[in-house]
């Protein structure tokens, strides 16, 4: 238990410190006018308060992410606390800061387009397609957990709730962000920050013992912790499909200073919440055997229901159909909305799109796939969600080492955190099933190779930096 409180009273020391940390290093100016005003437009432009914004941003990142995540990341026992934390502060947040503060200085620009900016157009291509992928794999797979729910809770059959679930992504995606989103998700958002408390001061008021640290891999299946464990906590630690959402929240941000709450603060609201579920997860069912059998048996909506259940009684009960049911689509409507961005940017050199008419347009050629996926095998989705989810984590990452290097500013707060997950992303496609399925320790090897190659690239990208300012500096004193 000791662990646990620490890690939750680490992770809200940590938001006060570090992220002024960041802040500062970005240099913000409340002088300059946001996107919001600059380029209002009634649809995505629009300036919005600070708190509700940071309760869309948590909603819009979060989804049952954190919750599913964290728990079969609680396999893997206590050492999950500490990716959470560490990686929530020094790598997930400062992404999610990132990723907001630089589309806003961009125009709202969104993630693609910033990998142009600072990666090269090749880049800019390829992260247009992966990203694209990826919202569309989202929102397939945010779709049929709770499509199953509905067909089981009432007469409506699968079919039926596929269909009605996608008829509100597609009015969602197209309506005017304070219409909906701007309306009822900073409700679902405070909703799924009082069903984690709820669980968290429920558990400790259990008898139920919360394991302290160990730096031993409690798996029972013996799987590896790196890098399954980094791949399997995305949400609440870092995750690259929060890139795609903090672009339709900078759209909104009235004052630069909003951006440290909205988008820093909403990650580690939602570490938090990954902290208690994962703590939920290897103390509730008796230890990781017991919580592996209990996954088995009802998979992680069927452990999110029995934790609720009897923690909370029958409030519980109510959370986790609305947790299960809910949070999935409103995050699976968001990823939409943004891969409509960016379906919307990458055409904007043919055709301009305006009005309604137009965004139904640019939305239609990703709701089609993400509708068929849905009828798929959930499993298998969920399988490419996690691998392609931490490459784009990484590729934004060292946009914002490559701006910070741009601007003279000190890029190490995300070179460093970008070398990491670069050798996470690596060995991961190289041991997955989904990758090349090689041996681990091959895998271990040439990912490590891979990183070094990249890390070479880096420090020849800091050389060349320092050599321009060098020049710079001798044609100023000439």
């Amino acid at each position: 238990m000791v662990t646990f409180l620490f890690a939750i009273a680490f992770l809200i020391i940590g938001y006060f410190i570090y992220s002024k940390v960041v802040e500062r290093i970005f240099g913000i100016n409340d002088q300059n006018k946001t996107p919001a005003y600059t380029n209002s437009d009634a649809i995505d432009y629009t300036p919005m308060p600070w708190w509700k914004a940071s309760l869309i941003q948590l909603l819009n990142i979060a989804g049952l992410g954190p919750i599913f995540g964290a728990v079969a990341g609680a396999l893997y026992g206590p050492v999950a606390f500490i990716w959470i934390v560490i990686g929530c502060l020094f790598a997930g947040a400062v992404h999610d800061y990132f990723s907001g503060m630089l589309s806003l200085r961009h125009n709202g620009a969104q993630f693609p387009s910033l990998v142009g900016r600072y990666l090269g157009n090749t880049m800019r291509i390829i992260i247009n397609f992966v990203s694209i992928v990826l919202m569309i794999l989202v929102a397939a797979a945010f779709t049929a957990g709770p499509a199953q729910l509905i067909a089981s809770l009432t007469p409506l059959s699968f079919t039926v709730a596929i269909v009605l679930i996608f008829a509100y992504f597609l009015v969602a995606a197209v309506l005017p962000v304070n219409r909906v989103i701007g309306r009822i998700y900073p409700i679902f958002g405070a909703i799924l920050i009082f069903m984690a408390v709820s669980i968290g001061v429920a558990l400790l008021l259990t008898d139920r013992s919360i394991p302290n640290l160990t730096f031993s891999n409690l798996h029972p299946g013996d799987l590896p912790i790196w890098p399954l464990l980094m791949v399997t906590i995305s949400c609440g630690a870092i995750s690259g499909f929060h890139s795609t959402q903090s672009p339709i929240l900078a759209r909104t941000i009235k004052r630069e200073s909003h951006g440290r709450k909205v988008f820093y603060g909403a990650m580690v609201a939602e570490g938090v919440i990954a902290l208690i579920w994962a703590a939920a997860g290897m103390t509730f069912f008796g230890g990781t055997g017991g919580l592996q059998e209990a996954l088995a048996a009802g998979g992680p909506a069927g452990v999110v229901n029995e934790i609720s259940t009897t923690l909370l009684g029958t409030l519980g009960g109510i959370l986790a159909i609305l947790g299960v049911i809910i949070l999935p689509i409103t995050t699976g409507d968001t990823a939409l909305r943004s891969s409509r961005m960016m379906v919307s940017e990458l055409v904007e050199k043919f055709f301009k799109v305006q009005g309604l008419k137009g965004v139904l347009i640019a939305t239609i050629p990703v709701t089609l796939p993400a509708f068929w996926l849905s009828t798929i095998d959930y499993t298998f989705l969920w399988r490419y969600v996690g691998g392609t989810n931490q490459l784009v984590a990484t590729v934004m990452l060292w946009t914002a080492a490559m701006y910070l290097l741009e601007s003279r500013k000190f890029h190490w707060i995300c070179g460093i955190p970008a070398l990491f997950m670069t050798a996470v992303v690596s060995t991961y496609f190289l041991y997955a099933p989904e990758g090349f399925s090689l041996p681990y320790e091959l895998s271990l090897a040439i990912g490590g190779a891979i990183t070094l190659v990249v890390a070479f690239w880096y420090m020849n990208k800091i050389r060349k930096a320092h050599k321009q300012l060098a020049n710079s500096s001798s044609s100023n004193a000439a």
